[in-house]
């Protein structure tokens, strides 16, 4: 295995998708928000799996935080499993997948539009089934992607629902803030986490902490953790990690605190250095001083955008801890690219 991994190779090419990404899918943005603006919904749901599920949560934050309505992310078991549709009228439907072909993906985004709700696609397959079967298809642009694990397409995902949603709220501030990511996010690649990986060597498990939409990259983190190295990461609120799960901290278990120039940055500063304190290996990505090690952060400016920095650097750190650990990154173990469940 040569050193410039495929997952390597995506990651660096990040800025650019994203780049490409703004100015071909302005049309369909614009087209997609004056409806939603016409229609007014009442609330929206979230339809995905895996790191796509990641990137909802993430665009969950953003949608409540923005607009005030409520986000929940729906099973697609209901429709694919069970059979039930759900009522609908006056909701958004976003649907999000890399490939578009999940069956379950697809049925509940049918189902979903036969109960009345407006349906979005978000995917890098513009002729996929989940294209054909939403109102929109905002096409991600990224180029094939060849790593099992999702870089460029998890950003972009991500970037397209903040795209439609600075669109569709007119936040003009939020607006700025998405078209400079490119720039921001080549920033991000240049960060450099090396130091955390020599202090991982001998650990099988460690926690990743976030609040709010650093939340969602906390939890896109453990993924990556466990697909890329091994790692048995597992990701929790700064808010919920007190209720028992500090409990397995003994001293030098691994913390990576996730820390965006927001709200929560205290909360979860706080935490990663209470844990420090007690001896954990804690890292953060955060000015506020503590017990805790720092890390470098690239910051956007703006409070939705800046959690979509860390995982951009958290991305090139991951990578060089598996092949670190003598692991291929582009080729997980039982893991293949498009995972089809009903």
């Amino acid at each position: 295995m040569t050193a410039m991994t495929h997952m390597r190779l995506e990651i660096e090419e990040i800025p650019e998708v994203v780049a490409r990404f703004l100015s071909a899918s302005s049309p369909v943005l614009g087209e997609a928000a004056a409806r939603l603006r016409t229609e007014d919904p009442a609330m929206v749901i979230t339809i995905a799996r895996g790191s796509s599920d990641h990137a909802s949560a993430y665009l969950k934050y953003a949608i409540e935080l923005t607009m005030g309505l409520p986000v929940a992310s729906v099973g697609p078991s209901i429709a694919s499993i069970y059979g039930r549709d759900l009522r609908l009228s006056r909701a958004v439907a976003l649907a999000i997948s890399q490939s578009g072909k999940s069956p379950d993906i697809v049925g509940m985004a049918q189902s979903a539009r036969r109960s009345g709700a407006t349906t979005l696609a978000i995917t890098n397959t513009a002729g996929s089934p989940l294209a054909q079967s939403s109102d929109f298809t905002i096409e991600l642009h990224a180029g094939i992607e060849k790593s099992v694990a999702a870089t460029k397409t998890f950003v972009t995902s991500v970037v397209a629902g903040l795209a439609l949603l600075a669109h569709w709220s007119g936040d003009v501030e939020l607006q700025r803030a998405v078209a400079a990511l490119p720039e921001r996010l080549a920033g991000a690649v240049a960060c450099d986490w090396s130091e955390m990986i020599p202090v991982l060597d001998g650990h099988d498990a460690l926690y990743v902490l976030g609040r709010g939409p650093g939340f969602a990259i906390a939890n896109e983190a453990a993924l990556k953790f466990k697909e890329t190295c091994g790692i048995q990461g597992e990701s929790y609120s700064a808010a919920e990690v007190m209720h028992g799960p500090v409990s397995i901290v003994n001293p030098g278990y691994p913390v990576l605190g996730l820390a965006a120039r927001d709200a929560a940055e205290k909360s979860v500063a706080d935490m990663a250095h209470k844990l420090a304190g007690q001896g954990a290996s804690a890292f953060l990505t955060s000015d506020l001083g503590g017990a805790a090690r720092r890390l470098p952060f690239a910051a956007t400016g703006h409070p939705i955008t800046d959690p979509l920095a860390l995982v951009v650097s958290f991305y090139g750190f991951v990578e060089a801890l598996a092949r670190h650990r003598g692991l291929n990154p582009d080729e997980p173990p039982m893991l293949k690219k498009v995972t089809e469940t009903l």
